[in-house]
């Protein structure tokens, strides 16, 4: 019955913004069907102000990906903006905006869980599945909900979305020195001199070993920090098979094939998505899909090791 009552409240919320519409035997393009709907009054404010109206009503297809005045509110709380400053921001905006289109049109059924979803703007994003509900991870792993699906249009699809999306601002390294559990990391990637190498254009796929995990490294190999740090031919070799040339995301993983890595080595990855080494040691990937603008980071609670 729950089911049931979940289908005819989406039914009815596609029917309500599609009535907005007005009549007529064509259907409204885009930007039209945004213009016809109050929901979305300030995103039609963000398209005109971008110049990004002309765009739009073009033959497309396009997937559109809708946020409500609601969710531009909340952006503008989290920025710290007036709706008056976003809308000058010509140059954000059109980022923003073009951020929510696709080409080609995408509905639902054709959605793509769990992999990368390259955007008009250039950068990706993911949708997953989440308790019944499609989930879009974006550029800065914020979420947002899709809440209406497969609404159409003359030129493409909109789906509504109840938060704006926004690409990714941080590569690979300030990603990593954003987040306390990899200081560790995040000093030996500069001691190795990898860095630049790691804010680069890439994209890198990154196992990102935890502080615990250096920790127990050091353990295992009876050295200090210290000693660790200042072996650079060491650490270059070690933090280099911890990357792999390429985005690969969850979805992707290649379940126990093996995995050429940078530093040369390969590594494999078993269906419980932990991680054997070149000397049969085993890590666990505690968190996925961590996106960053050059890659994507996978936590690990181990340092992984080539060859000797």
């Amino acid at each position: 019955m729950l089911r049931k009552i979940k289908l005819l409240l989406g039914a009815l919320s596609v029917a309500a913004f599609t009535a907005g519409c007005g009549g007529g035997t064509q259907e409204p393009d885009v930007v039209q069907l945004a213009q016809s709907n109050p929901d979305l009054s300030i995103l039609v404010e963000a398209v005109t102000a971008a110049g990004l109206v002309g765009t739009l009503k073009a033959p497309g297809p396009y997937t559109v990906f809708a946020p409500t005045n609601a969710a531009f509110s909340s952006l503008l709380t989290e920025l710290g903006v007036t709706k008056d400053q976003l809308l000058a921001d010509k140059a954000l905006l059109n980022s923003v905006l073009t951020y929510h289109v696709l080409a080609g049109k995408v509905l639902k059924a054709d959605v793509p869980a769990g992999k990368a979803i390259t955007t008009v703007q250039g950068s990706i994003f993911k949708i997953d599945s989440v308790s019944g509900a499609l989930k879009i991870t974006d550029g800065r792993n914020r979420t947002a909900t899709i809440t209406a699906t497969d609404v159409p249009a003359l030129n493409g699809v909109v789906h509504v979305i109840d938060k704006v999306i926004l690409p990714a601002n941080k590569n690979i390294v300030v990603t990593a020195q954003s987040l306390p559990d990899f200081s560790i990391l995040v000093e030996a990637v500069v001691a190795a001199n990898l860095q630049g190498t790691l804010s680069g254009t890439g994209p890198f796929t990154v196992f990102a070993p935890t502080n615990a995990a250096f920790a127990a490294l050091l353990t295992e190999l009876g050295i200090s920090k210290a000693s660790l740090l200042a072996d650079t031919a060491l650490l270059t070799k070690v933090l280099t098979y911890h990357v792999v040339a390429g985005r690969v995301l969850k979805a992707d993983v290649p379940i126990g094939a093996a995995i050429k890595t940078v530093q040369g080595d390969t590594l494999t990855i078993n269906s419980s998505l932990s991680i054997v080494d070149q000397r049969a040691r085993s890590a666990k990937i505690v968190s996925t899909d961590v996106l960053t603008s050059n890659g994507v980071i996978h936590v690990i609670d181990k340092v992984i090791l080539p060859k000797p």
